[in-house]
């Protein structure tokens, strides 16, 4: 997998904290902070979705059941 370069501003207390967890656990910094930020986006990801599927729930009695809709689709 191609990997680029993403500098970021970043408070140095936290960088010392992540530098110092990383070397502890022995792990790369970059895998960490990848990691870190890949959890956020499927974290704040899932948050969306569920927001969503809150505000469509009251379309759900309309809704037909997925073997009705599969069945549509085979004709």
């Amino acid at each position: 997998m191609n990997k680029i370069s993403y500098a970021i501003k970043i408070d140095p207390v936290i960088v010392n904290r992540v530098k110092k967890f990383c070397l502890e656990h022995g792990i790369k910094q970059g895998f960490f902070v990848e990691k870190a930020l890949r959890d956020e986006l499927a974290r704040k990801e899932l948050s969306e979705d569920l927001l969503d599927f809150k505000s469509l729930r009251s379309f759900e009695a309309g809704a037909i059941s997925f073997e009705d809709y599969l069945k549509k689709r085979a004709r």
